[in-house]
């Protein structure tokens, strides 16, 4: 006999009304206690004993596959495991006292069972449909910034990366059942930097990439205090909670919304990716397991990706960066 979890919690009534049973759903069957069957049955427990004892000794059923055991937190407040029957054991007792609640109760179990199965298969083939959506639209997203002119060889093989990285975490995802591009659990926390810290390092930025003949005057002016609304909006609270819990969502956020919201009048992209990376060192998330979590072509494929995205994919693009950075999950 083994622990299981919890479950789910329904009442039971009898018809008559005078019977109310707290019955768990688990594993596809239903679970009562020897207790349960004794109220509801209308026997004492002495005797609801000896029959499940005669259906294990006669071999009609066997305890491995009927037996389980439940946490239960009793009046003083304490948890104990408590063994539960599932609903064999519950039919064979029934019959063996010749219990009407127990017939009763067989067709109300019969049929919320199978309502809840219907239900969930439902829900598994809507979630299903939905990943497979989400999954084409990040697809649609990675094949249009593939067909760009602009897009080189290096860039090209960063969009490889992406998608290679990205594919790897909807197999575990579905192999684990959370659904394709479901927020990630990631690390809660994220430093972001002082409005006058991240111009400053925008700024030695700028001036590197002048002399190297690779930006001109235009690189890095701000629009607008767009940078010190941008952050502020990272850093923001709702209702006493963080808008954005973790590194990892801080993270997508702060390079989906340089890209896309333009608070520089030229270099977006570029100092995007450089805030990108700049906040997962600071906050330890630059590496994962002594490899970096993306590499400078990944990262420029990637920027490419949030820049060549409609308003529409926000969601996509932000739970694909997300994924990426918090790798499987357990």
């Amino acid at each position: 006999m083994s622990a299981a979890p919890g479950g789910e919690v329904i009442v039971y009534e009898a018809p008559d009304g005078e019977v109310r049973v707290d019955v768990r759903l688990d594993r596809e069957t239903v679970w009562l206690t020897q207790a349960q069957m004794a109220e509801l049955f209308g026997r004492e427990r002495s005797v609801v004993t000896k029959h499940v004892r005669n259906a294990f000794q006669e071999g009609e059923l066997d305890p491995a596959a009927v037996c389980a055991k439940f946490a239960h937190t009793a009046a003083d407040g304490k948890t104990y495991q408590v063994d539960h029957y599932n609903l064999d054991v519950v039919i064979s007792v029934g019959y063996r006292v010749k219990s009407l609640r127990g017939t009763q109760f067989r067709i109300w179990a019969t049929r919320t069972l199978r309502e809840h199965l219907v239900r969930g298969y439902t829900i598994n083939q809507q979630r299903f449909e939905q990943n497979a959506r989400e999954l084409e639209a990040a697809l649609a997203l990675v094949r249009k910034a593939a067909a760009g002119e602009a897009l080189t060889t290096d860039q090209g093989r960063g969009l490889v990366d992406v998608i290679a990285r990205y594919t790897q975490t909807f197999l575990l995802l579905q192999r684990y059942d959370e659904g394709l591009l479901e927020e990630p659990k990631g690390n809660r926390g994220g430093v972001l930097p002082a409005v006058e810290e991240a111009r400053a390092a925008i700024g030695r930025l700028k001036a590197d990439l002048i002399g190297r003949g690779e930006a001109t005057d235009l690189f890095g002016r701000e629009r607008e205090e767009g940078l010190a609304a941008l952050l502020g909006n990272l850093d923001q609270s709702v209702f006493g909670e963080p808008a954005y819990p973790t590194v990892e969502s801080k993270a997508a956020h702060l390079l989906y919304f340089t890209i896309k919201n333009h608070p520089f009048s030229d270099g977006n992209k570029r100092i995007g990716s450089f805030l990108f990376v700049d906040f997962l060192n600071r906050n330890g998330r630059l590496f994962r397991d002594g490899q970096a979590v993306i590499n400078d072509v990944g990262l420029a494929a990637l920027a490419l990706l949030v820049a060549a995205s409609a308003p529409k994919d926000k969601d996509v693009m932000i739970r694909l960066v997300m994924n990426m950075l918090a790798g499987p999950q357990p």
